[in-house]
């Protein structure tokens, strides 16, 4: 290639295009011809050129300064363009594009994707849950307990892992009920417990204290032994 086009190719730059807009542009209302200029308004900008002129954009678009115009419009109106004035230390006031509401956009639609894909995946834990539920039990839960499980779910917001959890207390102190493991919850969340690495972190904080307890136990051989309680019913029970 000549060196001097090799400059010139250079000396003009590139764009750096995000991919995610690339990928959802539909999504966010636009079409084909307003991605296209889109990333032109972007190149302009990138190059020094806060404010062109719309006939420096209807000769890269080879479409007629009306029409330029009229795509510029299309994407105020489609908020993915605003026309920002601002005003420099001297007083002088200039304008200039801004496509903040393009991001903001594509930022929600990202939020939205993730958010969707939680809800999702918290849909087929909860599905797995019912499973591991009549797993547990050894039959099939009765429309009062599914509901149950739904309200925990929808409405207590507790988080499937917690709940599996918390099953699993229940099982293994061998009570097989929806009102214990409901009060199981409801002790966690009044502790602030929402994790499974919370549960993990209590219990062995638990067990720790019960093994002082009991080694405090046999060191004094003379004092009277304390019959020793389930320390989760015991504490539902009161």
């Amino acid at each position: 290639m000549n060196k001097h086009l090799l400059f010139e190719w250079i000396r003009t730059g590139t764009l750096a295009v995000p991919n995610y807009l690339l990928k959802n542009y539909k999504k966010i209302g636009l079409d084909n011809d307003d991605l296209v200029t889109l990333l032109q308004l972007l190149a302009l900008v990138e190059n020094g050129q806060r404010f062109p002129d719309s006939q420096l954009l209807a000769d890269r678009l080879a479409v007629s300064r009306e029409e330029a115009f009229k795509a510029i419009h299309q994407l105020i109106t489609k908020k993915v363009l605003t026309i920002e004035t601002r005003t420099d230390e001297e007083g002088k006031t200039t304008d200039e594009f801004s496509f903040d509401l393009l991001y903001e956009k594509l930022a929600t639609l990202l939020t939205q994707s993730i958010e969707k894909e939680e809800t999702e995946k918290e849909l087929l834990a909860s599905k797995n849950i019912y499973q591991l539920f009549e797993q547990e039990f050894g039959r099939s839960l009765s429309a009062m307990e599914i509901q149950t499980l739904n309200m925990w779910i929808e409405e207590d917001k507790y988080h499937p892992e917690l709940i599996e959890m918390a099953l699993r207390e229940a099982v293994l102190n061998q009570v097989y009920s929806l009102k214990y493991i409901d009060r199981i919850l409801l002790s966690w969340e009044k502790k602030n417990i929402r994790t499974k690495e919370q549960v993990e972190k209590e219990s062995k904080r638990f067990r720790k204290n019960q093994a002082n307890e009991e080694t405090k136990e046999k060191s004094d051989p003379n004092e009277t032994p304390v019959p020793m309680y389930n320390w989760l019913k015991d504490k539902l029970d009161n």
